[in-house]
């Protein structure tokens, strides 16, 4: 994709992690910019930085994005102030810590609606403007738990395994249907956001000390900082990549799964024990 200078690009999810550092990153390739988050406060302090570094037009809307009427009241604004807009990165998303048996159905409910229909709707709410460009992109996160499932991720991983699915279907369709629309589907690896520490806990979970656990484990090995990451997924649109995989650990995650497909988590249990054991030497 060519045109992300003079255009404009909407984000979900703007207000801090990988959205925040999109909205930067985005910014500086010229691009002018519609964010969305639930947090307000935070979509003006990432608007007013933006704007000290240059002259972009920005306006921010407070949308939740598991209320599909306001992410087709976001995508009207958005287009109305924004009417070169091509580029709509649907990346807002939580978390959930617990088991399967630990998880009541409306826990799991609340963490689909927001990580799988929020990006459906997105997705169908700006689809016919973005058919209109002369091109134009939709880039939909996912997660290396789209790829790969451990224990303890089972409403996450649906979540982000259904956006996989949903998101390559799509780019077949589009494909065959010679639209002008390019669609990237984004496997993040462990990035440094606040994603775990903002997580919801199951209820069965009465252990206070797990989200604790949950926290440190996370920050142990995730190495690739939000930057980084938008960074990643900016050159994955310019150079139209269906498929954006960010960072060594998804790489190698994606590849074992390959080979070892039905044991692959075995195997990665078993790395991890052993890099526990070292680092207690």
């Amino acid at each position: 994709m060519t045109a992300i200078s003079g255009n404009a690009a909407a984000v979900t999810g703007a207000a801090s992690g990988i959205g925040r550092a999109l909205a930067f990153e985005l910014a500086a390739h010229g691009c002018d910019l519609a964010l969305a988050d639930r947090d307000e406060a935070g979509l003006q302090q990432v608007a007013a930085e933006i704007g000290k570094a240059g002259k972009r037009t920005i306006t921010t809307h407070r949308v939740d994005v598991g209320e599909p009427a306001q992410i087709q009241e976001f995508a009207s604004a958005a287009v109305a102030a924004h009417p070169r807009l091509n580029i709509v990165i649907n990346n807002a998303g939580v978390a959930l810590l617990g088991a399967f048996n630990e998880v009541d159905q409306a826990q799991m409910e609340w963490l689909i609606n927001i990580n799988f229909w929020g990006v459906v709707h997105g997705t169908r709410a700006f689809l016919p403007h973005l058919s209109q460009q002369r091109e134009a992109h939709i880039v939909n996160l996912s997660s290396i738990f789209g790829i790969v499932a451990p224990p303890g991720q089972t409403a996450y991983c649906a979540a982000k395994f259904a956006v996989r699915g949903f998101s390559e279907g799509l780019r077949h369709e589009l494909a065959m249907a010679n639209s002008p629309v390019k669609l990237s589907v984004v496997h993040p690896g462990g990035v440094l956001t606040n994603i775990v520490r903002n997580s919801r806990a199951g209820s069965g979970i009465t252990d206070n000390a797990r989200r604790a656990e949950s926290i440190d484990r996370f920050d142990a090995i995730a190495k690739t900082t939000p930057p980084v990451a938008a960074q990643r997924i900016i050159a994955g649109i310019e150079k139209n990549q269906p498929r954006i995989l960010i960072g060594n650990d998804a790489k190698f995650m994606d590849l074992l799964q390959r080979f070892r497909p039905a044991t692959y988590w075995a195997v990665r249990a078993k790395r991890i024990e052993r890099m526990g054991a070292q680092a207690g030497k």
